[in-house]
């Protein structure tokens, strides 16, 4: 964030240059092109193989009346990766190709710098090897400060003396950070299998009409016109996106309550990556930590669901996949969802909408069935290197003269991700409320949702998910309780919860880091009573829930969260003792 002033000149430089010391790393000019990557490291030869991704599909019901035909009858697809070994991780993951792009405008100064670079040191050392980094910073220009060197001993040693040598001054240049950013890995001579950027700002864009942009819109919901400057790769906008043309993952970090989180989501949003909101400074650490311990544990690669009509008269009228892209062609008869990186034991469930014809009469009143679906699931392992295909089993259904009551009853995992899919779209909905001043309106529908989803019958069985989904909705609820909190952090909360649920990847939400391990005497979920006795929007703000689940971090995530904490907690203890 800047200064009125700032906003005019971008370019107020603050007086807090640190001296730097011999061991400091002399940046040396930029090159015109950044070909000047390290070559990779030579692949190991890997015993042994990953397990394949597990497929499995649910009907909504085990049957239905031969004679009725069906408008709208769901198949659960749940997808599930490989686990990593413990004894050959960095084997069995794919390396990395990462760029972090780092806002060390004035706003930055003093504690949080310090807290950032600690950040930055931590990712540093859980690269490996065969991984690259590079370190762009930006406030009122961008500059590369580290080119895309592997993290060997001397490439991690160096990187820290990079980061080190960060100092915080003038504006905010959002778009020359990440167009550097995105320019590293455009012009890299060499490729690792994974490519991404990590994106942190605590402001708005004050170089590019960002902050002008902000002091005219108190309630806003389309990003800035300003970030069609940035390249396709990162930000296609209207004129394609991740379904035409292969892009860079941005995940970005909104630091604070004074950043840009519209259009940080914009960017995470339109690159396929993540967006999240780092309420706490102190949580920077432990936020970086969730974010790469996905990105260090990919398993597959190019993942990509094919569904067909088995079935005469059988059609796919609709594929809910939030942020991955799907199509329906050949008149309903063939689906495609593309569902690309998997990282280790990460799920993925997507319900599938079909419309089932009844059956011809038949003088037999024997039972028939009717064949739904053939699945095709294929991707490309990172261990062998080769494209996997599995064809799944066939997906029947029975067709029954008379349906009993058993056969009425919805599968509780079903009936789960439509829990999901309705808390979604209540939060996007209740956000574009808000967006418009109706606050009263958005609490209203976040309270509704709320309830319906615990009186599911998932949630009436017991289901964590419901519940979790509750309280998320909740807490969302709460910090749309006036204008001005919900500017100071319901919209960066509201919008790292789509991004969370689009994706169905965890992200840092407020002082929620996915992975963490909640506080003892919030671990526990609050009673069910306790949520319906919450009060509605329309009459004020809910209480704060309790936390402690996080139904999309994967053991990769919260074991390097877990990491952080640990080391954070050593380092403090040192702290102490030297006081």
């Amino acid at each position: 964030m800047s200064s009125p002033a700032e906003d005019k000149t971008c370019g107020v430089t603050y007086q807090n240059r640190p001296s730097f010391t011999r061991s400091s790393p002399m940046i040396e000019p930029e090159p015109l092109q950044f070909s000047d990557d390290d070559s990779l490291l030579e692949a190991s030869v890997v015993v042994g193989l990953l397990q394949k991704v597990s497929v499995k599909a649910i009907p909504e019901r085990p049957a239905i009346s031969a004679s009725e035909s069906v408008s709208l009858f769901t198949v659960l697809l749940k997808l599930k990766a490989p686990s990593l070994s413990a004894d050959a991780i960095s084997s069995q993951r794919a390396p990395i190709d990462l760029v972090t792009v780092l806002d060390v405008s004035g706003s930055m100064s003093g504690n949080k710098l310090s807290l950032l670079k600690r950040a930055v040191h931590f990712v540093i050392d859980n690269l490996g090897p065969s991984d690259r980094l590079s370190i762009v910073s930006f406030s009122r220009q961008a500059r590369r400060i580290f080119r895309l060197t592997r993290m060997t001993d001397t490439g991690r040693e160096n990187a820290k003396l990079a980061v080190d040598s960060l100092y915080a001054k003038g504006g905010t240049n959002i778009v020359q950070g990440l167009k550097k950013g995105s320019q590293v890995l455009e012009e890299r001579r060499y490729m690792n299998p994974v490519a991404s950027i990590v994106f942190l700002s605590d402001g708005n864009d004050t170089c590019n009409g960002g902050s002008y942009f902000r002091r005219n819109s108190n309630f806003r919901q389309d990003p800035p016109e300003y970030l069609n400057l940035l390249p396709p790769s990162i930000y296609p906008g209207d004129g394609g996106g991740p379904q035409e043309m292969e892009t860079i993952p941005v995940h970005s970090f909104g630091f604070g309550s004074d950043h840009d989180p519209v259009t940080m989501h914009a960017i995470s949003d339109a690159s396929g990556g993540t967006f999240s909101f780092i309420e706490s400074y102190e949580m920077v650490q432990d936020a970086f930590a969730s974010c790469i311990g996905g990105l260090l544990s990919v398993v597959t690669q190019g993942l990509r669901l094919t569904l067909r009509s088995a079935s005469h008269g059988v059609e796919i009228k609709s594929i809910p996949s939030g942020r991955y892209s799907s199509e329906i062609t050949d008149q309903g008869s063939k689906g495609t969802v593309h569902v690309g990186d998997l990282y280790a034991d990460e799920e993925k469930e997507f319900l599938i909408n079909l419309s089932v014809p009844a059956l011809p009469a038949n003088e037999d009143e024997s039972e028939r069935k009717t064949s739904l679906l053939d699945i095709m699931c294929s991707y490309r392992d990172v261990v062998s290197k080769e494209a996997v295909e599995i064809e799944c089993e066939l997906v029947e259904i029975r067709r029954v003269k008379t349906v009993s009551p058993s056969d009425m009853t919805v599968n509780l995992e079903v009936d789960r991700q439509r829990n999901r899919l309705h808390a979604a779209e209540s939060i996007v909905e209740a956000q574009k409320m808000a967006e418009t001043g109706d606050l009263p309106r958005a609490r209203s529908l976040l309270a509704k949702g709320r309830t319906v989803i615990l009186g599911s019958a998932s949630a009436q069985a017991g289901d964590v998910f419901g519940e979790w989904l509750g309280d998320d909705m909740m807490e969302t609820e709460r910090r749309m309780g006036s204008a001005q909190q919900y500017q100071r952090e319901g919209r960066a909360y509201a919008l790292s919860g789509m991004s969370s649920h689009r994706t169905q990847r965890a992200t840092t939400k407020g002082k929620s880091v996915a992975g963490a391990a909640p506080p003892a005497e919030s671990f526990s979920f609050c009673s069910l009573e306790t949520r319906q006795s919450a009060p509605a929007g329309g009459g004020g703000a809910a209480a704060a829930p309790c936390f402690g689940f996080d139904p999309y971090s994967t053991p990769s995530m919260a074991n390097m969260v877990l990491k952080s904490q640990q080391l954070s907690k050593t380092d403090d203890t040192t702290t102490t003792k030297e006081k």
